[in-house]
């Protein structure tokens, strides 16, 4: 089978590449892991502002979703630049309250799709964290067949609510991270139970299936900036008074990397295919996907290390974001022993 984006979804990426690069992504992560969240919100407005955040949510609640193909699209450039915050998890909670239904999925779907509410996510699974909990309007937890949401300081009352509530509590101190910039909240038993029964299950399965191929489509992008960024270097850095790109060891290094990240995009847009027709291997596609470009992408890092030397380690370094990302995208949402495990049951 020969599988290509066509003109309308390669323009997307060209977009969301451009809006990015303008938008100067490495000094919004580090605003963001320094607890300055005003950019990082502003640029996911803009983000929302470009269908970001329609994908995944139905078009009865205002979205265009789910459109997978479009979605891995995004992710990919949202994992190249860097974005921070918890972008997988609000594509992932589109899905589950567009499956859960009720009153809750009419009260967030909205914002979700605008991108005026920020929803972070725990699935039993798939680890008790929630990522950025203490910037998300919400929290969505599902526990058996229950879906509890707990409202953000800022977050407005709910439908059988009153305006004069009080303020939830803060989320507690996060746990510490590799990467400065992904903070990680344990979520707490409690908040209010806004759906309740099978459908609810069900709602949770698919939603933990989609944070998995987002998870997967930004490993890639990360990946990718990563080979990027050395693949500059090396042309640049020089030894015995050539460029080290010069020699075999180094071609043959970056050649495995490319060669690692290319396996793993067919992979990665096979399984859009495959959500988007809903087939029933669908969840072992996304499993598959998620293997190989988490672990691409997290050997695209260990070459950047290694090529870039001493420097790499540097906080001055942008490229140090990537680095510490690539590890905790390669076990977010589904470790790779996880995913295989998933594969084979498939």
């Amino acid at each position: 089978m020969r599988f290509l984006l066509d003109d309308e979804q390669r323009e997307f990426a060209r977009s969301l590449d451009a809006l990015l690069t303008a938008a100067d992504t490495p000094a919004v992560v580090r605003g963001w892991a320094a607890g300055d969240h005003g950019p990082g919100r502003t640029l996911w407005r803009r983000l929302a502002d470009a269908g970001v955040f329609a994908l995944a949510v139905p078009e009865a609640y205002g979205g265009a979703g789910p459109l997978p193909v479009e979605t891995a699209v995004a992710f990919v450039e949202l994992g190249r630049h860097g974005v921070p915050g918890p972008l997988v998890e609000s594509v992932a909670a589109g899905v589950l309250l567009g499956g859960a239904g009720g009153p809750a999925a009419k009260e967030w779907l909205p914002g979700i799709a605008s991108g005026t509410a920020v929803v972070s996510l725990a699935l039993e699974g798939y680890g008790p964290y929630a990522l950025d909990a203490d910037v998300a309007d919400a929290v969505l937890t599902v526990t058996g067949d229950e879906l509890r949401l707990t409202r953000g300081p800022g977050a407005p009352a709910g439908p059988g609510g009153s305006a004069g509530r009080p303020t939830p509590p803060g989320p507690g101190a996060p746990t510490v991270s590799v990467d400065p910039a992904r903070r990680l909240f344990r979520s707490e038993p409690g908040g209010e139970v806004v759906a309740a029964g099978p459908g609810v299950r069900e709602a949770a399965r698919a939603a933990g299936t989609w944070a998995t191929f987002a998870t997967a489509a930004q490993a890639l992008g990360c990946g990718e900036a990563l080979l990027r960024a050395t693949v500059a270097y090396v042309k640049q850095r020089t030894q015995f008074g050539v460029p080290v790109g010069s020699f075999q060891a180094v071609k043959h290094r970056l050649a495995d990397t490319l060669l690692g990240l290319e396996f793993a995009r067919p992979l990665l847009y096979g399984a859009a295919v495959e959500l988007a027709d809903g087939a029933p291997g669908a969840g072992a596609a996304v499993a598959a996907a998620k293997v190989a470009a988490g672990e691409a992408g997290y050997a695209a890092a260990r070459t950047a290390l290694q090529l870039h030397g001493a420097v790499g380690y540097t906080e001055e370094l942008d490229l140090a974001w990537w680095l510490r990302r690539a590890r905790p995208l390669r076990d977010a949402w589904g470790t790779p022993s996880a995913c295989r495990a998933r594969v084979l049951a498939g």
